[in-house]
Order: C-alpha cells, then sequence, then structure tokens
C-alpha cells in the first residue's frame, strides 16, 4: 500500500542538490523532476538539473556530479516499463548498483528515484500524482540525507 507524501519539507540551508533525470519516459519523469525541483526551491536549495538520453546514462552523469563534491545530494529521476523480454530487469538493476557504488565511493547520497514499472497505471500513481510523487518524496529524502550528511562531518 503506498503511503502519501509528508507534507513536511526541511530546510535546505542555502545548500546545492543536483538533479539528473532521463528524457525516455518524458510525461512520468519530467512529473517527478518538476514535484522534486519545486520542493527543493521550497526548502531554500539551489538546483542545477541535467537531462539524459535514458535511464541507463544517469549513473554515469551522477558520477561526474559526485566528484567535486559540490552538491550535497543527487537525485536520480528515471522510469523504465517492463517490457517482454529482460532488457528492463538489466537496465534497473545496473542503474541501482552503479547508484549505490558512487554514493558509498564519493561519500555523498545519491537518492534512486529509477524506477522499473510493469503497469502504466502504476506509474501514473507514482510519477503522475501528487499525493504519491515519487519526485516529492526523492526531494524529501535528499534534504534529509544532506543534513544527517552535515552532522556526521564533526
Amino acid at each position: 500500500m503506498l503511503s502519501p507524501v509528508k507534507a513536511k519539507t526541511p530546510r535546505a540551508g542555502g545548500g546545492a542538490f543536483a538533479i539528473v533525470a532521463s528524457r525516455y519516459n518524458s510525461e512520468y519523469v519530467d512529473a517527478m523532476l518538476h514535484a522534486a525541483r519545486e520542493e527543493l526551491l521550497r526548502a531554500g536549495a539551489r538546483v542545477r538539473i541535467v537531462r539524459v538520453p535514458g535511464a541507463f546514462e544517469i549513473a554515469a552523469a551522477a558520477a561526474r556530479l559526485a566528484q567535486p563534491k559540490r552538491y550535497a545530494a543527487i537525485i536520480c529521476l528515471g522510469v523504465i516499463f517492463q517490457g517482454e523480454t529482460s532488457h528492463a530487469r538489466h537496465v534497473g538493476w545496473g542503474v541501482t548498483h552503479a547508484l549505490a557504488q558512487i554514493q558509498v565511493l564519493n561519500k555523498i547520497p545519491v537518492i534512486h528515484g529509477v524506477f522499473v514499472f510493469e503497469k502504466v497505471k502504476h506509474a501514473k500513481v507514482r510519477c503522475l500524482g501528487k499525493k504519491h510523487n515519487r519526485g516529492t518524496e526523492a526531494a524529501q529524502t535528499a534534504l534529509e540525507m544532506a543534513r544527517v550528511m552535515k552532522g556526521l562531518r564533526g
């Protein structure tokens, strides 16, 4: 069962955040991107948006953005639909594995908002709706993790 998005937005403290979003399946990704950006701006964050062709390319852009450590967190957004072959699962697993590596190796939160959906109706609820928008949740997670990481520095 889906949980509604929490209304509480933590303050960003003027921090900079990056969002890497695929252009593929843009109807769904654009809705998450808009929701994530709005949530970050509401929190007072500076936001850089990087668009890439598809979900598989998200990791390369995220890795480059993680290198100079100028961002408090990187949000990665994409939508993959499961088709008749196993290709979607392979792409989803590859992205998941790569984002985890980027996060651990660079010690920067990388928020995983790349979803593999079997049905369009599931994507509509999670990407297009305001009640459960995963873009909003990704931004809230990024803000919270930025705060956690800042607290761990001392």
